[in-house]
């Protein structure tokens, strides 16, 4: 199983609390909303203004960017598939970059760039 990162979780949270679709949840995020706050933005049956979450998401979302909805939908899950496999990608190509070629006398230190770790001064 893959970790969440913690900047997702609430947007997990709530997408299960208030059943929201993939994008739902994604017009919500590029809307800039909170997700701890959304329940203050449902109707919750009491207050006959408000209208359902996800028809106030897309409401805004229609203003906003003057589409009824975002062009490529991706969930949550997608997201954070993605972002670990740019990870591991980044982690690999840095591990490629530092391997030392055998019966080399050259440190695993880039090219250019002292023991210290600093880079060296622009001449």
């Amino acid at each position: 199983m893959t970790r969440i990162p913690t900047k997702l979780k609430p947007w997990f949270e709530a997408r299960k609390r208030f059943k929201l679709s993939h994008a739902h949840t994604q017009m919500a995020r590029e809307l800039g909303m909170n997700p701890r706050k959304l329940g203050s933005l449902a109707y919750g049956g009491q207050e006959p203004w408000k209208s359902p979450l996800p028809e106030f998401i897309v409401e805004c979302y229609r203003k906003s960017f003057g589409r009824s909805e975002p062009e490529h939908v991706r969930s949550l899950e997608e997201m954070v598939q993605a972002e670990e496999r740019r990870r591991k990608e980044k982690q690999a190509r840095k591990a490629k970059e530092m391997v030392i070629p055998a019966g080399s006398a050259r440190s695993a230190v880039p090219a250019g760039w002292c023991c210290l770790g600093f880079a060296p001064a622009d001449p």
